[in-house]
């Protein structure tokens, strides 16, 4: 089967920063929604962007705190959002609608990896829920801003994404839990809303992405023991970064969500995975690089579209 899943050569690379891949490009009066855009690799992103010039909505589920880690940074504004909520999504989607903008970049940043079994909303797995549906909600509800300024709509995966594909019988974890298949299943499912949403999108001239941003270090790592992150080789027992799998700093990190958001090398482009501010080509049994085929599967992903249509009561598209 034939597929746009190979590297295109953008003269880019791992040791990219947000800043190198904006250089020479001018975001004034360009609008962009970065959730999570004021932690980590979130926050990278939101000043990357302004710095070129455009203005920055940063929904967070604690305002107070994204404000005081955006001080000093202009043309940003905060606005509450926790997306394992759904209502709150609905309530933050109509303040912004009853704004009157258009969104011409969409960066699905935030998200929470391997933490405990938890559940929010209807029972629903709280990384699933997370990462994945509450982000399908607030694209499906901002879409009447989204689409008429052809809006590009970015999803911040993982390589976490081979860990698991959809588990179609027991997507919540009814039965047993496990943190890292969890998160790998929500990674997917970034992987896949990107597929989908952008068959749907493209004629309205609205593309989506998804991509794996690297390794690094950052509040993403909140939910793990210390002793898990020693053994893995990520730190040492002084906290100190290690660097054996090539972490990225946050500012190379936020680079390929950036390149994915704005590079004119990607017109006529979409529905593809990203890793180190190239499409990444598909993964080889046993490597670690690019991107699994249960990933990027346009049936498992209408499935998947029509599952999050069915637990959330949304779809902009449904006739």
């Amino acid at each position: 089967m034939s597929t746009a899943q190979h590297k295109i050569g953008s003269g880019f690379g791992a040791d990219s920063t947000a800043d190198d891949v904006l250089e020479g490009i001018d975001l004034g009066g360009k609008l962009a929604i970065v959730t999570g855009g004021y932690s980590g690799l979130g926050l990278e992103t939101t000043r990357a962007l302004t710095k070129a010039g455009a203005e920055v909505v940063v929904p967070a589920r604690r305002p107070d705190g994204a404000r005081e880690a955006l001080a000093g940074l202009d043309r940003v504004e905060v606005d509450q959002l926790d997306l394992g909520d759904l209502e709150s999504v609905r309530a933050f989607a109509e303040r912004f609608l009853a704004s009157g903008r258009t969104v011409d970049l969409m960066i699905n940043n935030a998200g929470i990896m391997a933490c405990p079994q938890t559940r929010v909303g209807a029972g629903w797995e709280a990384q699933f829920a997370t990462n994945h549906l509450g982000h399908y909600a607030l694209v499906n509800r901002l879409w009447p801003a989204i689409e008429p300024g052809g809006a590009r709509v970015v999803s911040v995966s993982s390589r976490g994404h081979h860990f698991s594909g959809i588990r179609w019988d027991d997507v919540h974890w009814q039965q047993g839990y496990d943190k890292w298949e969890a998160y790998g299943q929500a990674k997917t499912a970034n992987v896949l809303f990107a597929v989908h949403l952008d068959r749907l999108g493209r004629e309205k001239g609205v593309r989506a992405f998804a991509l794996h941003p690297g390794g690094i270090i950052t509040p993403l790592q909140r939910h793990l023991p210390k002793e898990e992150m020693v053994e893995r080789g990520w730190i040492d027992e002084q906290g100190n970064v290690l660097n054996p799998e090539g972490f990225k700093s946050p500012q190379q990190g936020a680079a390929t969500q950036v390149w994915a958001a704005t590079s004119t090398q990607l017109e006529g482009l979409g529905g593809v995975y990203l890793e180190d501010c190239d499409i990444a080509e598909p993964a080889s049994e046993g490597e670690r690089l690019g991107v699994k085929a249960w990933a990027t599967d346009p049936e498992q992903a209408a499935r998947l579209w029509a599952l999050s249509a069915e637990l959330t009561g949304v779809d902009a598209f449904a006739a």
